[in-house]
């Protein structure tokens, strides 16, 4: 491609396809794709995005077709790869300036830099670094900062390689350059600091911004960049600078407005400081271990004393409590029972920690945590008045929630508290006594504080398991508090049941269970309390349970549970609160099994409507799934009144050629089985749906286990209409299968052929009959594997036993295969059966084999008898008399 001539015509296109208009965006398109490969395309493509005279939508076009083009066509094993002499032209010209004007641009330059970085440096292209060096130290604002945006993405995306030959190459880059990283990042720190108190914007931002990519560079060196960083004192200094550099930052915050970019780029600044030595921690936490006294004392000091008030945020705390829980949770830091196996840097980390985490200072974290961060704050008690449904629904699982303040700390306490429990458990037993009795309804913030102690004893349920009397708790406390209705006293009521389920699987008597039912009843008749009542629900349905739940204490509750869960299940609108709720009726309706019986009626007729409702929420289906599972199993066969709705659900949730299907498609077979587990007879529909079988054996998937036993289950039902309608399309996808699943699936495939032929001795044989050569000559030929075998014989038992005509007939043309007698053949086959009999090791087999054998003793053939008469005396010495 002439590069003269093509840039005009290239150019021309690219500007056709950035049209909104789809009749001239198409054939641009088309036309790109067929210049990819050509030669000199690429060349041309860096001239346009590099004219900053052209429309800067048609440059970025250009840099996103070169970007792309480095994934396909870079690499020298590449189809169409490009030529050594056009990548060493387009490398030389990338580098050629460091000027783009527009950040996007710029931003997506410098990412295409590092794609070919990632494959060409430093061995075809040794130039790269040394030039980005000295392209960051010039005094040109633009150049400056593009080089070192450039320099930024090329440390990240070499720090990203993870074979040997790639990391010693990164960390002889790291070696090399660490030292004026840090002297470039010094640099630009002070000249912010220095600029902070001149009112200048737009300079403070400038120089801000050098700062974040500089420390970004940093960052990547310092974690990535050394095998051993704590024996490098560069590294070192720089992390322990950390530190007073936080500080300076911080005190920043007073002096720079709340609302304004540089507000937002500080706030990143000081954020980027944390991850520095959170992934450091991380990577490597035995280098880590002269900072672990620093980073406790500046952490606590700031989260949890006065030092912090004014200048701290709420990222930055989640970050300073990350970094306390890691360094407390840290496994390498964790001596052996035995100290003397643990290793002389654990010991040292555990002592420095130790040291630290004293009694005054281990109280003063807890009271804090409390009395602290976990009162619920005035926005959160306003949302939960305003919207209960949408808070909880918040609280349990949204995104903003999970990276919020809240879940930190609670984190951070648990932790604390099963690493110092001993220390802590007083503490918060302390807290508790002075809780006792009713709390005074017009004191909102003794209220709070409760709801906060009562957070805490919920958390640390599984560590005050010895120390608190919990069911005389409950009664004399928390369930008279269940019964206040002031208003005011919402927020505790909603915390008190919160905590009861956090407990009830840990220790709560069995006879208390009713009361509790009660109160769970009126709860579920409160809009604003409703919503936290699952908790209890679900912890008293969960396995740990099992022993504790008794159905007859729950009956006398159930119509009214059941009405009042329905009634919730119509009114509430999140698709989150629906799955919760129908998780509820789903553990109550598998506990108490067929005596729903009864109370399902209004269900039954709401959840077709709600699938039509739900159709673009297939997580919301999934769980109306599990509920129609376990409302089949409850109503057993009079699940069949279900047929108009329930067989076309499973149809949609197991044809594969469904998009729903990646979604559901494990719950609809699941369903699909119980379905005919609990099905009286057969119908047309039900065996209609049969049709989406086989392409579910195509797909070879981790359901191919259900998909047999809904086959099996097909057989059982109804074999003859079955086998008539289906065998020889099942018989084709067996022989497919057969060829390419692992031995444990063979054996499943065998083992429906062999109920098929156990239910039908006579249509079995003739329906998989094209599989039935196949374990002749695995028998004849010994088959290795003895459970296969075992399987083979089993199946041959059944056709030798129950229908002698067909076995003849297979005789006879497996005698043509082999080229045999019929007679030498057969002989053959007993005398490998009773070689392998021992491979067959279930009791009901060997008697089968037994049974068939003895069949043969009438026969004409000396060798036939002596082995059929041999079997005989082996299964009388087996079954005595």
């Amino acid at each position: 491609m002439d590069l003269n001539s093509a840039s005009t015509v290239v150019l021309q296109v690219l500007t056709q396809a950035t049209s909104q208009d789809t009749a001239v965006l198409k054939p641009a398109e088309e036309q790109l794709k067929q210049w990819e490969t050509q030669p000199g395309f690429y060349s041309v493509l860096l001239n346009i995005f590099t004219n900053h005279t052209l429309d800067i939508n048609v440059r970025w076009l250009a840099v996103l077709y070169f970007k792309n083009g480095i994934d396909r066509y870079w690499r020298r094993v590449a189809p169409h790869a490009l030529s050594e002499e056009e990548k060493s032209t387009l490398r030389a010209g990338l580098i050629t300036n460091f000027n783009e004007p527009i950040n996007q641009i710029a931003t997506q330059i410098a990412v295409l830099i590092a794609k070919v970085a990632r494959l060409d440096c430093p061995r075809q292209w040794p130039e790269l670094i040394p030039t980005l060096i000295e392209s960051v130290k010039v005094q040109d604002d633009l150049r400056q900062h593009r080089a070192l945006l450039t320099f930024y993405h090329v440390t990240k995306t070499l720090a990203s390689k993870r074979l040997a030959a790639d990391r010693k190459l990164f960390y002889d880059l790291a070696s090399g350059i660490y030292s004026f990283a840090c002297s470039l990042w010094n640099h630009h720190t002070d000249t912010f600091l220095q600029q902070v108190s001149s009112g200048n914007e737009a300079a403070v931002l400038s120089s801000l911004e050098r700062t974040l990519l500089s420390l970004k560079v940093l960052r990547k060196l310092t974690v990535n960049g050394f095998v051993e960083p704590h024996k490098n004192m560069e590294v070192m200094g720089f992390l322990h600078g950390i530190f007073e550099r936080l500080k300076q930052f911080l005190e920043c915050s007073r002096s720079i407005g709340t609302d304004n970019v540089c507000r937002d780029r500080l706030e990143k600044t000081i954020i980027l400081f944390t991850k520095v030595l959170l992934d450091f921690l991380d990577q490597h936490p035995f280098s880590f271990t002269p900072l672990i006294q620093r980073s406790l004392e500046f952490s606590v000091s700031y989260v949890f004393t006065e030092v912090g008030e004014g200048v701290t945020f709420e990222r930055f705390i989640v970050q300073c409590m990350n970094l306390i829980k890691m360094i407390v949770k840290n496994y390498a830091y964790k001596p052996s029972k035995n100290f003397e196996d643990s290793s002389p840097e654990t010991l040292e980390a555990h002592k420095i920690k130790m040291a630290f985490f004293t009694y005054p200072t281990l109280t003063e974290i807890c009271r804090r945590l409390v009395s602290h961060y976990f009162l619920l704050t005035e926005e959160e008690l306003t949302m939960w008045e305003e919207d209960p449904e949408g808070f909880t629904a918040e609280e349990t699982g949204g995104d903003s929630w999970k990276y919020s303040l809240r879940p930190c700390t609670e984190v951070l306490f648990i932790d604390i508290f099963h690493e110092y429990n001993q220390t802590l458990t007083p503490v918060l037993l302390e807290m508790m006594q002075t809780l006792q009795g009713p709390t005074n309804v017009e004191d909102m913030n003794a209220l709070l504080i409760k709801d906060a102690v009562y957070n805490a004893v919920g958390l640390a349920a599984y560590e005050l398991f010895d120390s608190v009397d919990f069911d005389q708790w409950f009664k004399n406390q928390l369930l008279p508090e269940l019964q206040v209705i002031h208003n005011r006293y919402k927020p505790l009521r909603r915390r008190v049941i919160w905590l009861i389920g956090q407990w009830i699987s840990v220790k709560f008597k069995s006879d208390l269970r009713p009361m509790l039912y009660e109160a769970i009843c009126n709860l579920l008749q409160d809009q604003d309390l409703v919503f936290h009542v699952f908790s209890v629900f679900l912890n008293c349905s969960s396995p740990v349970d099992d022993f504790e739940f008794r159905t007859d204490q729950f009956l006398p509750y159930l119509e009214t549970m059941f009405t009042l869960l329905f009634q919730l299940l119509q009114q509430v609108t999140e698709c989150d609160t629906k799955m919760h709720v129908l998780h509820v009726l789903s553990c109550v309706i598998e506990r108490v099994n067929v005596q729903i019986r009864p109370y399902v009626g209004c269900l039954v007729q709401y959840l077709p409507l709600l699938w039509k409702q739900s159709e673009e929420h297939n997580m919301l289906r999934c769980a109306i799934l599990t509920t129609l599972i376990h409302l089949v199993q409850g109503l057993g066969a009079d699940s069949k009144n279900l047929y108009p709705f329930l067989l076309p659900v499973i149809q949609l949730s197991t044809d594969v050629s469904q998009p729903p299907h990646v979604y559901l498609l494990e719950d609809g077979l699941e369903l699909w089985l119980v379905t005919l587990e609990n099905s009286p007879c057969i119908t047309p529909e039900l065996l209609r749906i049969f049709q989406n079988m086989s392409p579910l054996l195509e797909l070879s998937s981790e359901s191919l286990r259900t998909c047999f036993k809904i086959i099996n289950g097909y057989i059982f039902l109804s074999s003859t209409e079955f086998l008539q309608t289906y065998a020889v399309g099942l018989c084709q996808s067996f022989c497919e299968l057969l060829k390419e699943i692992t031995t444990d699936g063979q054996v499943q495939v065998l083992k429906v052929v062999e109920n098929a032929l156990k239910v039908n001795p006579v249509l079995g044989p003739q329906m998989f009959q094209p599989i039935l050569p196949c374990i002749f000559r695995g028998i004849i030929e010994g088959e290795r594997y003895p459970v296969v075998m075992s399987t083979y014989l089993g199946v041959m038992g059944r056709v030798l036993l129950q229908n002698t005509s067909f076995f003849s007939s297979l005789l006879n043309e497996m005698a043509h295969k082999f080229n045999q007698e019929m007679d030498q053949l057969l002989g053959n086959m007993i005398e490998m059966w009773v070689d392998r009999m021992d491979n067959i090791t279930q009791p009901e087999r060997r008697k089968l084999s037994a049974l068939a054998l003895l069949s043969l003793l009438p026969s004409d053939n000396s060798l036939i008898c002596w082995c059929s008469f041999y079997q005989f005396i082996s299964f009388l010495s087996e079954f005595p008399f």
